[in-house]
């Protein structure tokens, strides 16, 4: 039996540790562009000066961000990991591209009611999770029924940034938006059921241990795409949760009428959350736990917003009368 495609075999070993279908896409691009740099060379002949050119040429010639090469290093590094058992020393002779460290950029409360002023339906509900629940974009786009629960006012994430679970708050003003347009959600999970359809991607290999458990009520997204689409690992049609393209220019044009000159996102309303949490005394730990941050460090980067104009000291030009 021949051998299986270098990219073919990345994608297997992709699905099998179970990453998702956009850094399987992002690696296969990466490792594509890092053979052809060097003339289709196959990666078990190359090494780290071959990587260290790579990087180089990305860093130097094409002026990539420092998030853009490491996310060209990690894909590298995989390949050489986990498809070739490939070991490359210590990777010592290679520079990690360091990011800028920069203030995050955050909204007053004031600034958080103009933006969803500017929001209606799903998109202002994802919104106000988003604030009001601290959740990154992927997060919420990711959930599912189950992880939504009234009774306890709470909100499950699963497998999160690194992978990790967590719990945060279900904020009490949205409760009867969401309950109702879950209602409309169900609505047109039984359409789908009725069409034949219905069924969901769910993770890892539950959808093999518990058989038709991808057409339950409780596994469908919470905010589903508009129109059923083909999967592009299984090739089942099925409902996929919203692109997150949709909330982006949504937010974007909201800030936009809002009359706010910031450079702004989804992120900010993450942002936010911790600022304003802080702001109101909450301890920093819990603040992290929220967040979902392994290191408290990360998360002391909202002091710093906390103390701007000067760390709170005033200026003397202003005591000046």
């Amino acid at each position: 039996m021949a051998e299986k495609k270098l990219l073919d075999q990345v994608r297997d070993v992709i699905r099998t540790r179970h990453y998702s279908y956009k850094t399987e896409k992002s690696y296969v691009r990466w490792i594509l562009q890092f053979i052809l740099f060097h003339h289709k060379r196959h990666p078990r002949d190359m090494g780290e000066p071959e990587i260290a050119a790579f990087l180089t040429h990305l860093a130097a010639k094409l002026n990539v961000a420092a998030s853009t090469q490491n996310q060209a290093l990690n894909a590298i590094v995989f390949l050489y990991k986990h498809v070739l058992h490939k070991e490359l020393s210590t990777f010592q002779n290679i520079q990690w591209a360091k990011r800028p460290q920069r203030l995050p950029v955050v909204f007053t409360q004031e600034e958080v009611r103009r933006v969803l002023q500017h929001l209606s339906g799903r998109e202002k509900i994802m919104a106000c999770i988003l604030y009001g629940a601290g959740l990154r974009l992927m997060e919420c786009l990711r959930l599912r029924v189950k992880d939504i629960d009234f009774s306890s006012r709470q909100i499950y994430v699963r497998s999160g940034k690194g992978d990790k679970d967590r719990v945060t708050m279900l904020p009490e003003a949205i409760e009867q938006e969401l309950h109702l347009h879950l209602e409309h959600v169900k609505l047109l999970h039984v359409q789908d059921l009725l069409e034949g359809f219905g069924s969901v991607e769910l993770p890892q290999a539950l959808e093999r241990k518990y058989r038709n458990a991808d057409k339950d009520w409780a596994w469908q997204y919470v905010f589903p795409a508009s129109h059923r689409s083909i999967d592009p690992r299984s090739g089942v049609e099925r409902r996929h949760h919203l692109d997150e393209t949709v909330l982006q220019k949504a937010v974007k044009t909201a800030i936009r009428k809002a009359g706010i000159h910031k450079q702004a996102g989804c992120h900010t309303f993450r942002h936010s959350f911790a600022t304003h949490l802080l702001e109101n005394g909450y301890d920093i730990r819990t603040v992290q736990e929220l967040l979902g941050h392994s290191d408290v460090r990360t998360t002391m980067i909202y002091t710093h917003v906390l103390n701007r104009g000067g760390f709170g000291v005033h200026s003397p030009l202003d005591a000046l009368k």
